[in-house]
């Protein structure tokens, strides 16, 4: 699957943003779906996953409470719902698919197709 992220910018401390990952190639449904970030000199760190059918989430601690993962099937489209954002999640955040049902893992070697990143700048 080819996934294509997009939606970052620069945005205030307390502010909200909506980033898109549209998925081309395969089937969509079939995939389960997970954002990552990486900040500058940073390792890449999980921040949620859910399932293929879109009934099951999981988050960082980090982001649980502020951020929400969602997915329209029919579009082939997965989301990711930033609020109450925080200048530490100034980041180039990735969406990421593998193919299974459900993906619990939160490392990025266990995904294998990855969008291009998107930079989200939260200005203090």
């Amino acid at each position: 699957v080819q996934l294509q992220a997009s939606g970052g910018g620069l945005v205030q401390a307390g502010g909200s943003l909506r980033l898109s990952c549209a998925a081309s190639g395969r089937t969509f449904s079939a995939y389960a779906m997970a954002w990552f970030r990486q900040a500058p000199g940073k390792e890449r760190e999980f921040v949620a996953t859910i399932n293929s059918s879109g009934v099951r989430t999981y988050y960082a601690d980090s982001v649980k409470g502020r951020f929400t993962i969602s997915r329209d099937n029919t579009k082939n489209t997965l989301y990711l719902q930033m609020n109450s954002l925080k200048p530490d999640d100034t980041a180039v955040y990735y969406c990421a698919a593998t193919q299974s049902y459900y993906s619990s893992s939160r490392s990025p070697a266990s995904f294998g197709s990855w969008g291009q990143g998107t930079q989200v700048t939260v200005s203090s």
